[in-house]
């Protein structure tokens, strides 16, 4: 496979810098190297250096407002990652999160092009549909993390007008860069995905690979982020029926002592497609981040997420709860503690309160000290039931790079939330109606293709 990885690395550096005649120079060489059968193709979606580890957006979460830092730790950081942290533009260049987003759906677009020229036949087609099926996929939540970052937040009234992130189609390099539309970008994950569920696998071989579950659990995450509640509602349902596994905190062969580093084990059941957080410009690492205080106080002590997700440190709240086994990698693919949100989050949007507590105390009590009665989530009205749910999806899905777009949708709806940072005893507003929420696209990618900034 590592001759695969060189051939990608270098048709990448020839679509960051424009260097046709480079390309063209070393052209004979590569074609020894070009994939061709089933098995070259499914190699390069297997590169999870590539696709699943460490290459989602972190800006986004690095720019909410689930962590702070403290002074010292401020003051000794580059300038540029200040600018990040007091939400002002900065010269962001390579690498950086669109590089690493655009390079996996290089490799789903370039498993495309190789796949058509691979006949489909009786003795293949299995293995053909999940490769098609596999990259529709990547493509797909790729695009979504990118332009959850870079884009505005979908607003049906203006969709078609909102600039929404780069579609690339295909592997071909000479293609222009063009910004399309939010709506368009939202209706190409759609329509990867709904493609991609005919193809794939009830069950993936590996929870890096992806699967009717994982297609499912991520058209409930799209659908929610664009406030379609029914549509989100039915895809979160159909994922829960393939797993709604949750592990019980007090006790799971895949959780050690939650007062370890690392109480939570990488893959495990509740994981239903398995990804990572990028490491580029990240202020919000265990090391430099402490959690909000205000939102550490709202875990109840017999919440077992306050001694699995926490450590103190000098009296302030330090993350270590994510799925992937290490303290400084954080967990961003799709998991069933989610889709119970998704699917309670719809339910009290629609009205449908019975059905919202029961999906988010089914949760709780798995996160519950049982030697301590159960206190249940309750409410009279939808906004009430609403309220306490979104507060547990926060709670629950901390550092999965969610909350910047949770932020976003919540304030399309009204929420009018105002996030705030003290810096060297200065008060940095963020508004809801600000045009930084659509985060800036780095330097050198708006001087090699022109396109507009943010």
């Amino acid at each position: 496979m590592k001759k695969y990885k060189l051939l990608i690395m270098l048709l990448l550096v020839v679509i960051v810098t424009g260097s046709c005649k480079k390309y063209l120079d070393l052209k004979s060489n590569a074609k020894l190297v070009t994939p061709h059968t089933l098995a070259d193709i499914q190699g390069i979606l297997d590169d999870g250096e590539l696709l699943n580890l460490k290459t989602t957006p972190s800006m986004n979460e690095s720019s909410a407002d689930d962590f702070f830092l403290l002074p010292a730790t401020f003051n000794s950081l580059p300038v540029s990652f200040q600018a990040i942290y007091r939400w002002q533009p900065n010269d962001t260049r390579f690498p950086n999160d669109w590089s690493l987003g655009y390079q996996a759906v290089f490799n789903a677009n370039l498993s495309l092009d190789l796949l058509e020229n691979v006949e489909r036949n009786s003795a293949n087609n299995m293995q053909w549909d999940n490769i098609k099926g596999s990259a529709l996929f990547y493509r797909a939540f790729h695009t979504l993390n990118l332009t959850m970052q870079y884009a505005k937040v979908y607003n049906e009234a203006t969709a078609d007008a909102d600039l929404g992130i780069v579609l690339r189609l295909s592997s071909d390099f000479n293609v222009p860069s063009v910004r399309s539309s939010v709506r368009n970008c939202y209706q190409k994950v759609i329509s990867d995905l709904r493609a991609a569920l005919e193809l794939l696998p009830v069950y993936p071989v590996h929870l890096m690979r992806p699967s009717k579950g994982a297609v499912n659990a991520l058209l409930a995450r799209t659908y929610l982020f664009m406030g379609k509640y029914q549509e989100a509602k039915f895809y979160s349902d159909e994922a829960l029926k393939i797993n709604s596994t949750l592990m019980d905190y007090n006790g799971d062969a895949f959780i050690g002592a939650l007062t370890a580093a690392i109480p939570f084990k990488k893959l495990n059941p509740e994981t239903i497609f398995y990804a990572e957080m990028g490491q580029i410009q990240v202020l919000h690492t265990a090391t430099r981040g402490r959690i909000d205080t205000t939102l550490y106080a709202d875990y109840a002590n017999a919440d077992l997420r306050k001694t699995g997700f926490f450590n103190l440190v000098s009296g302030y709240p330090q993350y270590k709860g994510s799925y992937t086994g290490a303290t400084s990698v954080f967990f961003t693919g799709l998991a069933t503690d989610e889709l119970f949100l998704i699917r309670a989050e719809c339910n009290a949007y629609l009205g449908e309160l019975t059905a919202a507590l029961s999906d988010v105390n089914t949760l709780l009590k798995n996160r519950w000290n049982r030697s301590v009665v159960f206190v249940p989530v309750l409410g009279t009205n939808r906004e009430d039931v609403l309220s306490k749910i979104r507060l547990e999806r926060r709670k629950e899905l901390l550092m999965r790079g969610l909350r910047w777009i949770d932020l976003k949708r919540y304030n399309r709806e009204g929420a009018n939330i105002v996030i705030s940072r003290k810096i060297n005893n200065q008060l940095i507003t963020l508004p809801p109606n600000s045009s930084y929420f659509a985060l800036p696209i780095p330097s050198d990618i708006i001087e090699e293709s022109g396109i507009a900034q943010n």
